[in-house]
């Protein structure tokens, strides 16, 4: 059976387009599904987006990709699987997805990024997937909200492209410019 989610690439692509392609992506309604808790999956998702089962890593990167349609947070924080007849636990070392790739368009206020997940998904950072650095026990972490209570960590190299795109803002304090919204790249509380 092919694959019904291809990853999204961003090389090339004017950020409308991956706009149009992300909405394209008819992901199944997760938010609108309320099956039993049947348990925990076996499955985690490390720090470095390596997904695991039973203590072996999954090697098929469209089985992620897969079931990274189905996943999302509960209000208490914790990751589940969901389909329509059950919801299954997963362990999340740090957030559920990495954004591993950036394109940007535009300047200032008028700029808009970009960012491509190592689930294949892109989001676009603005109102609807604000950027924020949070505190956390390995120190700070900048990540973009995906969905479902979702974020994504931004990889090393993508974090330093924005950081340089920060050190032009005059506004303080420093931040980044996306979809007519300033996000500082301070840490939050």
């Amino acid at each position: 059976m092919p694959e019904s989610h291809p990853p999204i690439t961003l090389r090339g692509l004017a950020i409308a387009e991956l706009e149009r392609l992300a909405r394209e992506r008819a992901l199944p309604p997760v938010e609108r599904w309320d099956p039993p808790f049947c348990g925990h999956s076996g499955m985690r998702i490390a720090r470095d987006g390596t997904w695991w089962h039973q203590g072996s890593p999954i090697d098929r990167p469209a089985m992620t990709r897969l079931f990274a349609t189905v996943l999302r947070r509960e209000p208490d924080g914790r990751h589940m699987l969901v389909t329509p007849v059950e919801k299954l636990e997963i362990d999340v070392d740090a957030t559920a997805f990495r954004a591993v790739e950036m394109s940007r368009e535009g300047d200032g206020k008028h700029q808009r990024i970009a960012l491509g997940l190592d689930s294949g998904d892109v989001v676009v950072v603005g109102p609807q997937h604000p950027l924020a650095v949070v505190h956390t026990a390995t120190g700070p972490s900048p990540r973009v909200a995906v969905r479902h209570g979702l974020e994504a960590e931004l990889a090393r190299p993508v974090y330093y492209e924005l950081a340089e795109l920060a050190l032009a803002v005059t506004e303080s304090p420093a931040g980044i410019w996306s979809d007519g919204v300033l996000f500082p790249l301070e840490p939050r509380p």
